[in-house]
């Protein structure tokens, strides 16, 4: 079986929701998904999964983040819309989906507590999904610390999304990105940054068994291996003595170890020397196969076919690659056979 951790769903209700929001990031996204049916009909979905032998997904809800949709009261509402169409997919197509990621209000970060405990024990989520920000706040913040707390209690996992928008400037002196750069090269940045502010933050040694999965494999930290290692095994040069102190307080280990308590998926678009370097810095025990479908120039199957592609040209042993598609999945999402 491949069971694809990281592939992107609107259920019809969310993304009719959504789509009369006027304002804010739903305005570009309209553009986006509207021209790809695979995200939201489910038809079409079939479709495209059929084409694969033995396919099957895990649901992730597609951007926007649902915080950045709005105020609190609305992205509450959202966010259990989202998840109750989810689990009803799940319900109705469990051949085809075999658990999702509960989307969260995170601009509430109250709610969004609540909303992990109802989505986990009432429909039977596998864990949720967050963002590398919160509408600029980064995830070290306090204040998104008992969410962390009551994943790692409820022993779930958390996927984690890269979410920089064009608003982010590639300079100082500029007040937006260009060329679309903001996603090409600041999804793999600020995801690499997102884990290392929660490292030194000291989110493992709170929590030693919390799991998380990153989207693309980690971002840029496995090809960063050494600046994460010998570099940061240097920390304090450059670094203030009030954030020195705070990581000397708040780590057993080096930073290098920290890092690779992390997971990834292979949501590489077809680079299958990324996704080898994953491999060599997290482990196989650590990368599950995730595709990031349907944002792909077909819509739906290339990153697919390019992704499995990867993984059967990887030297590894049959058990590995076996793991890579399926039992690293089912071990870390608590998934059983049916």
């Amino acid at each position: 079986m491949k069971l694809d951790v990281f592939p992107h769903i609107l259920p019809r209700p969310y993304f009719d929701r959504i789509m009369k929001i006027a304002s804010g990031p739903a305005s570009y996204m309209q553009k986006r998904v509207a021209s790809i049916p695979c995200i939201y009909d489910l038809d079409e979905r079939f479709r495209v999964m059929e084409r694969f032998p033995e396919y099957v997904q895990v649901l992730t809800l597609g951007s926007p983040p649902v915080e950045a949709l709005g105020e609190a009261a609305l992205t509450r509402d959202l966010a259990r819309l989202a998840n109750d169409s989810m689990a009803e997919l799940c319900r109705r197509h469990p051949d085809r989906f075999l658990g999702f990621a509960a989307a969260l209000p995170m601009n509430d970060p109250d709610a969004s507590v609540e909303e992990t405990a109802r989505a986990v024990r009432d429909l039977g989520a596998l864990g949720v999904q967050i963002y590398t920000n919160v509408n600029g706040v980064p995830l070290d913040d306090p204040r998104y610390a008992p969410l962390f707390a009551r994943v790692a209690e409820l022993d779930r996992t958390i996927w984690v999304h890269p979410a920089r928008t064009a608003k982010t400037a590639d300079y100082p002196g500029e007040s937006g990105s260009r060329y679309e750069l903001w996603w090409a090269f600041g999804w793999p940045y600020e995801t690499a940054v997102f884990m290392a502010r929660l490292v030194f933050a000291g989110i493992f040694d709170r929590h030693p068994s919390l799991r998380m999965l990153t989207h693309h494999a980690g971002g840029m930290v496995p090809h960063f291996a050494g600046r994460i290692g010998l570099g940061l095994d240097q920390l304090g040069a450059r670094t203030p003595d009030e954030d020195l102190a705070k990581v000397r307080a708040s780590l057993a280990k080096r930073p290098y170890d920290y890092f690779r308590m992390f997971y990834g998926d292979t949501a590489l678009f077809g680079a299958g020397h990324a996704v080898a370097c994953a491999i060599e810095f997290f482990g196989v025990d650590h990368i599950l196969f995730g595709t990031d479908m349907p944002f792909d120039p077909e819509k739906g199957p290339q990153f697919i076919r390019e992704t499995i592609a990867d993984l059967d040209a990887l030297e590894v042993s049959a058990a590995e690659r076996a793991a890579l598609y399926e039992g690293n999945a089912r071990r870390l999402l608590r998934i059983q056979p049916r």
